[in-house]
């Protein structure tokens, strides 16, 4: 009887996690219009008809890693907070909006892939797991007097789009001393605008 060797297909998931990564390298490389669904089902190491069976395509492919760029930057940001005790509001705040803007600023070349390679959805600015995580900060905080907001879904929108404006400026993809000074920066602002004095 001849022993069994390794199986001729990967579980669906881990294919698809292949395809984005050979995607991901190959929309880096040359850019989202010049790539090619051969170019991508060449870096996974499948067919042109295997990468039908998980994406329709190069747009699907993009939102995958919208999706995943945005997951993963929210684990950070979680893990980041959850180092903070529960009760300090006032240091959980701070960490949030280190760690966010920090995980942007790292990864600046696939956030703008993720979010220029196709079109992000609409309300995306207003609506989004991010915002979503930042308002939970916000209405735990408000529920336990640790500061006084009027509207926290407002407040957690705009301090959102304040941080990802910020993330866009060019010097920060250089200058270390510049983002550690816009860090900080963020950390204060995020404070005040929860009546806090940095």
């Amino acid at each position: 009887m001849k022993p069994a060797g390794r199986p001729r297909t990967k579980p669906a998931p881990e294919r698809r996690e292949d395809i984005m990564e050979a995607a991901e390298a190959v929309f880096l490389a040359r850019g989202f219009d010049d790539a090619t669904i051969e170019d991508i089902a060449k870096g996974a190491g499948i067919s042109k008809g295997a990468f039908y069976l998980h994406f329709a395509t190069k747009i699907e492919v993009a939102e995958a890693l919208r999706a995943r760029f945005v997951d993963r930057l929210l684990k950070t940001v979680r893990d980041a907070v959850d180092v903070a005790p529960q009760w300090d509001f006032r240091g959980r705040l701070q960490i949030w909006a280190k760690s966010c803007a920090a995980g942007y600023l790292a990864a600046a070349a696939e956030h703008r892939l993720a979010f220029s390679a196709a079109p992000p959805p609409k309300d995306g600015l207003t609506n989004n797991i991010l915002i979503d995580d930042l308002r939970a900060l916000l209405l735990a905080g408000k529920s336990a007097g640790a500061w006084r907001l009027d509207d926290p879904v407002l407040a957690a929108i705009f301090l959102f789009n304040a941080l990802h404006g910020a993330i866009g400026i060019t010097e920060l993809e250089t200058d270390s001393l510049a983002r550690v000074a816009l860090l900080d920066a963020l950390s204060r602002h995020f404070l005040r605008a929860v009546g806090i004095a940095p």
